[in-house]
């Protein structure tokens, strides 16, 4: 009875099927918004490991003898802390005029997922440029 109970209680917490292709309220339009950018933070968690090793297999051929300079990946680092900050308050910027509304969700997922499309693509290029 108590197990009955137990997953009875799993399923009632489990989202509820929504229409992403055709949503009618608030409340899927912020459901599907937090989906959305996190397919696109799955990518660029991806991208970013496909990143981090190429820089780190470029590091391999400084010769450290004459070059002090920061390594390929200390500057990537570097620069993705300053990205996760940059994003943290861009998105706050840019749902201040709904804070505390229904859409801050909406605003605050999409503008999450428009940055991360947009810094996969630069690591991606990253990658690329060699």
């Amino acid at each position: 009875m108590i197990l009955a109970l137990f997953y009875l209680a799993v399923a009632v917490a489990e989202d509820p099927p929504v229409d992403c292709d055709n949503q009618r309220y608030q409340v899927e339009m912020n459901y599907c918004a937090g989906k959305a950018y996190e397919v696109a933070d799955a990518t660029l968690n991806a991208q970013w490991k496909l990143t981090v090793a190429e820089m780190r297999s470029r590091d391999k051929m400084i010769d450290r003898r004459y070059d002090t300079q920061p390594t390929h990946y200390d500057t990537l680092l570097a620069a993705q802390r300053a990205w996760l900050t940059y994003r943290d308050q861009q998105w706050l910027v840019e749902s201040f005029a709904a804070r505390g509304g229904s859409m801050a969700p909406m605003l605050h997922s999409g503008c999450m997922e428009r940055l991360t499309k947009a810094r996969t693509a630069e690591l991606k290029a990253l990658v690329e440029e060699y």
